[in-house]
């Protein structure tokens, strides 16, 4: 049986997709369902001075107006004892105060959608504002360290700075800036919920049905059990359904208290606040080197807002602790507090800030001392991870500078800026590295060989639109000896067994061994049935001279000695065979550094009078380990590069520091690429299976793509321009009147 893992295979769940037979969390169908509307605030801050819902509750098919007045209390006032992502501070309507504008401030039910949204615009608050820290500059008198998060200390030294300073007489010395961000999946953040006794479940729009499932049950003070949360298809998350956020909960309160099963889907408004986002970031770098291009220092400092509630750090600085090898840096991570929504986890979250501003400020160095910036790249390979001095698992980045430089035609760029054009367009040339941690984390499977013949395999993991269905399944299909057509995999349940969130790359990184383990622990059973039935041809047979092909044993050494596994199963008492296996890391991150890798290349056209820039290439080669299935992960890089483009040239969240409303606050005016905005892309893959890691050597291949994109772009727009824009997006107001003035010059 031909192997395959790894193969380009179409997405199973392809044809449901596109037919519409695959269900997302707002399409199960319920008796009795009642639909729910969420009212958010319109100040940044203050309390609730009252609110006059009678007009409301009065309106036909209104079933209930949810406010802090007549909601359900709450345990510990639904705090979850979680660590994030499950143990966010949420707003559950248990008290009369707003934090930030567009904060939950009720919910109304009705009969209908309509009847919901018609209500809830009838629904009369009176505010008792208080002052609001909205302005990021002013905040900076009040930054604070911030403290350890996800297991990381947020401030690092190593060897001595100042000496390294000394050494290094060429040195980049700048500030770099990224804004607000705001998600904005296909999908809405959307629930139903529905109660049957003491026991929930909820259809949510999640990227960890564990997770929310361990969450809500926290927040109510119920059995962990007692919470079923059905997750089969996501519509994207990106980070932003990684925690359960106040309307999940919201709206399991409005079933119970309505008695009726209940939807609750976010308006796209509503995705600017209430569901996290990427914080505002100011990065200051410090490069020093040699004047051969050794570094001799790298210092990183990153400030983030968080918001007034929750601590909540963007780890823009962990790129500089690992990518380059500097004998000598320092990096922290510093907090200002605004009344705005807590930031949350957006693609590659620190990574992709946190590479925009040192590859930057590398090619900006790379300027300084008159060098190719791959060479100078090359010349500071890390060859083990210079801060903890760990070994890598795996790093093939050299390969990536080598392979990406010759597919794009790097030999062909012209070292001075503005020397490259076309008539009136001017041609750029950038290119940056890319990187992003390999997670994983426990994660456990069943595999199931049925009467008939089949298999079902399974695991309590996610969806988020990566191709997980296929992938799994391939895995399966390989550890069986079943054909694809014969394995059914199933996931997107809480009740199945547990897997971790999908988030931090770690999907396929931490259920593929699972799934590896209980399929192969499912095929030996079926093997050692046949070789110990008298009514077998296997009978007899040495184990190892068995195996499974198609789904038939069959002896390796005189193949025509095979048995199909429905009559093994039948003769033996017509039980399915069911394996359940687990699987985790295991002392590696203790003995390696563990990292993807890749190297992006840019080249971009800028309107010599108007600033207008286009991306009309980008190649990007990757290291990424194993590749599961070829055409899901180049779709994945893929799509991490259109998003660095929308990164480094558009998106950007504008908040109104009067009110704290994000101006831009909706999919019409929050600028995100569309296919007229994307060139050629390139992908590339480079390295070997990183078997250091994970028994498949896969890595997670979810964030690495947009990592380097937004730096490499940066740097082709000051090749064309020569204009250094440090303050994303880079727009054309940015570009255009320094262009014009080294035009007249």
């Amino acid at each position: 049986m031909t192997a395959l893992t790894g193969q380009p295979l179409d997405r199973i769940d392809g044809i449901m997709k596109v037919t519409g037979d695959a269900r997302y969390a707002a399409e199960f169908p319920q008796a009795r369902l009642a639909y729910a509307v969420l009212v958010t605030s319109t100040v940044a801050s203050g309390t609730i001075a009252s609110i006059d819902a009678g007009r409301a509750q009065s309106m036909p098919g209104v079933l209930l107006v949810m406010t802090h007045q007549n909601a359900m209390r709450l345990p510990n006032g639904g705090r979850a004892p979680l660590a994030i992502p499950a143990g966010r501070r949420l707003t559950l309507l248990q008290d009369n105060v707003v934090r930030y504008s567009n904060e939950p401030v009720a919910v109304v039910v009705a009969e209908t959608l309509e009847q919901a949204t018609d209500a809830a615009q009838r629904l009369r608050i009176a505010y008792q504002p208080t002052p609001a820290t909205l302005d990021f500059e002013r905040a900076k008198a009040n930054a604070y360290d911030a403290p350890p998060q996800q297991g990381r200390e947020m401030s690092t030294q190593r060897g001595d700075v100042e000496s390294g300073l000394r050494e290094g007489p060429v040195r980049i010395d700048a500030v770099y800036s990224t804004p607000l961000q705001f998600h904005n999946a296909m999908e809405p953040h959307a629930t139903t919920a529905h109660w049957d006794g003491p026991r929930l479940t909820l259809y949510d729009s999640t990227q960890g049905v564990s997770g929310a499932a361990a969450a809500v049950a926290a927040q109510f003070g119920i059995p962990a059990d007692h919470v079923r949360v059905i997750s089969p298809f996501v519509g994207g998350g990106f980070g932003s359904k990684g925690s359960s956020w106040s309307h999940v909960t919201l709206c399991a309160m409005a079933a119970k208290q309505t008695g009726r099963p209940v939807r609750l889907a976010l308006e796209r408004p509503q995705m600017f606040g209430p569901v996290g986002g990427r914080p505002r970031t100011e990065q200051h770098l410090t490069l020093a080197a040699r004047d051969d291009g050794t570094l001799t220092v790298i210092g990183h400092d990153t400030l983030s807002n968080t918001s007034t509630f929750e601590d909540w750090c963007e780890m823009s600085s962990l790129v500089s602790r690992m990518m380059y090898a500097a004998p000598n840096g320092h990096t922290a991570h510093r907090l200002l507090k605004l009344n705005v929504g807590t930031p949350t986890f957006m693609r590659a979250p620190g990574e992709t800030t946190g590479s925009f501003a040192l590859e930057s400020a590398m090619d900006e160095l790379a300027w300084r001392l008159k060098m190719d910036p791959v060479a100078l790249r090359l010349k500071n390979y890390a060859a083990i991870e210079p801060q903890e001095r760990k070994p890598w698992s795996s790093n093939a980045l050299r390969e990536c500078y080598a392979r990406g430089a010759e597919r794009f035609g790097w030999s062909r760029r012209v070292a001075t800026p503005r020397a490259m054009r076309d008539g009136n367009t001017l041609i750029g040339y950038g290119m940056a590295a890319a990187t992003y941690p390999a997670n994983r984390s426990p994660a456990s499977a069943v595999a199931r060989i049925l009467p008939d013949g089949t298999a079902m395999v399974a695991s309590g993991t996610q969806d988020i639109g990566t191709g997980t269905y296929t992938v799994m399944t391939q895995v399966a299909a390989d550890a069986l000896g079943f054909p694809l057509d014969r394995i059914h995999f199933a996931l997107g349940d809480s009740t199945l067994p547990r897997a971790p969130g999908s988030g931090g790359s770690q999907s396929v990184a931490s259920v593929s061994p699972a799934v590896q383990a209980a399929a192969r622990g499912a095929r030996d059973r079926l093997i050692a049935l046949a070789i110990a039935d008298a009514g077998s041809p296997l009978h007899g047979v040495a184990a190892d001279d068995a195996t499974v092909d198609h789904g038939w044993v069959v002896s390796r050494s005189d193949p025509s000695r095979r048995d199909p596994a429905a009559a093994i199963i039948a003769r033996a008492g017509g039980q399915p065979i069911e394996v359940v296996s687990s699987a985790k890391s295991g002392d590696e991150k203790q003995h390696y550094a563990l990292h993807s890798f890749g190297a992006v290349f840019a080249e971009v056209h800028v309107d010599a009078d108007l600033g207008t820039i286009r991306v009309a290439r980008l190649v990007g080669a990757y290291d990424v380990g194993a590749r599961l299935n070829e055409k899901t992960a180049r779709s994945q890089l893929l799509g991490g590069m259109v998003w660095g483009v929308g990164t480094a040239l558009e998106e950007e969240g504008l908040l109104d520091v009067r009110y704290g409303r994000i101006v831009n606050g909706n999919l019409a005016e929050y600028h995100v690429p569309v296919n007229a905005d994307i060139g050629k892309i390139d992908v590339l893959f480079v390295g070997e299976p990183d078997t250091r890691f994970n028994p498949l050597g896969a890595r997670g291949i979810g964030e690495i793509g947009i990592t380097g994109v937004p730096a490499a772009i940066a740097n082709a727009v000051y090749h064309a321009s020569g204009v250094r824009v440090r303050d994303l997006p880079i727009t054309l107001d940015k570009v255009m009147p320094d262009a014009a003035r080294a035009m007249r010059t």
